[in-house]
């Protein structure tokens, strides 16, 4: 039985609850004195809560997917790195005060603010790049929000200075921050390595986290009368990023990407905004945003709030409504990911003149190390779908 199968869950469930009740007819034979009885009552004592505390590991490890295989769960990890493949045979808030920006424009820049020097490609900026701490000002959803910004080497050269580069905006999971792609993904070092490698055109990452308005998690949703996240991340930040580094200005220079609900809200914005990002990388993404404790309402009541729910579910879109002009990468596994049966579905409805690739792992959890498998290939995919160089910088 798998570790994360419905059957070893019920068996080990079944199993507490015979050793509970075999514990509460076995107690009044063992309430004598000696070294026996005492022995006896402790066994009984450690197997119930063993299989009790079993059963809640198994439950909370199934829902959330940490260990897909017991060869996971005693460090047994397979760490080769991800195969992109095609996904389809054919081919195919509104009330928010606006925010000053101050003398520093609309990206104030914090040095090293919150960045590791372990997670920092080592060496000249010329020849690895270089990263940045940033605060990124948002006129229209009123917020100002943490950023990473990693530079290419070419950025820094000198036969590039006229350019401007692609982009691409990754996306934290929540309640994750932008230090996990720094640092669990190590997404400066394996841009840099596929840079130098020359298996990635010269590209802006920005590191963001998926959320404006924590703890709420706003999953790049414009909330009726609430934080407008999809408006920050359609409209906000190119405009912030495009005020203060040399990146393009057309669409097909930008792109989005992010892991477990960061990959969510990349497919969301490029399916829903195909005009600001054209281009996605979703890593263990569900394809439609619900509603739940840690968002609270995200679509409003009524008729209009239905709607909004709707057209959050990409299945529904693709099904429903024209498919945008976009590309997009999905990931799963055969074996650790519970998105894997929606994942089909999501390939299947993909129309032209969208296209889709897909990586899926034979295993893998919704974890980092899962995701660092996939990561590398996600941004080589990536690369190739954008233009450089895009325009020339006057």
């Amino acid at each position: 039985m798998g570790l994360t199968s419905r059957s070893l869950l019920y068996t080990v469930v079944f199993v507490a609850v015979v050793c509970v009740g075999l514990t509460l007819w076995l107690w009044p034979r063992l309430s004598g004195r000696g070294v026996l009885p005492v022995l006896g009552r402790l066994g009984a004592i450690l197997v119930t809560q063993l299989t009790i505390m079993s059963s809640v590991l198994l439950a909370v490890n199934a829902e959330n997917s940490f260990y897909g295989s017991w060869g996971e769960l005693i460090g047994k990890y397979d760490r080769a790195p991800g195969q992109v493949t095609q996904g389809i045979e054919n081919g195919g808030g509104p009330n928010a005060a606006p925010v000053d920006a101050g003398k520093g424009g609309l990206v104030k820049n914090t040095g090293t603010e919150g960045i590791d020097k372990s997670d920092i490609p080592k060496g000249p900026k010329e020849k690895v790049g270089a990263m940045e701490s940033v605060r990124l000002t948002a006129r229209r959803a009123g917020v100002v929000e943490p950023a990473f910004v990693y530079l290419p080497p070419q950025y820094f050269q000198e036969q590039y200075k006229r350019q401007r580069f692609p982009v691409i905006i990754a996306i934290s999971g929540y309640p994750g921050g932008i230090t996990n792609l720094s640092h669990f993904l190590g997404m400066p070092k394996k841009a840099s390595e596929l840079i130098g490698e020359r298996r990635m055109q010269p590209t802006v990452i920005v590191m963001v986290r998926p959320t404006i308005a924590p703890p709420r998690d706003t999953e790049c949703v414009d909330v009726p009368g609430g934080p407008q996240s999809e408006t920050y991340f359609t409209k906000d930040l190119p405009e912030a990023l495009k005020s203060a580094y040399r990146v393009g200005h057309e669409a097909s220079a930008w792109g989005v990407m992010g892991y477990s609900s960061g990959g969510t809200c990349a497919l969301e914005l490029a399916m829903r905004q195909p005009g600001s990002y054209p281009v996605a990388g979703a890593l263990s993404a569900d394809y439609k945003i619900k509603n739940d404790l840690t968002t609270g309402n995200l679509f409003g009541d009524g008729e209009e709030g239905e709607k909004n729910k709707r057209e959050h579910d990409l299945i529904w879109r693709l099904k429903n409504l024209p498919p945008p002009r976009v590309s997009v990468l999905v990931t799963s596994s055969k074996e650790g990911e519970k998105n894997l049966k929606e994942t089909e579905k999501f390939l299947k409805a993909v129309k032209e003149p969208m296209t889709a690739s897909k990586i899926i792992l034979p295993s893998g959890s919704h974890n980092f190390t899962t995701w660092r498998r996939e990561v590398g290939p996600t941004l080589e995919w990536m690369g190739k779908q954008m233009t450089f160089p895009q325009d020339v910088n006057n």
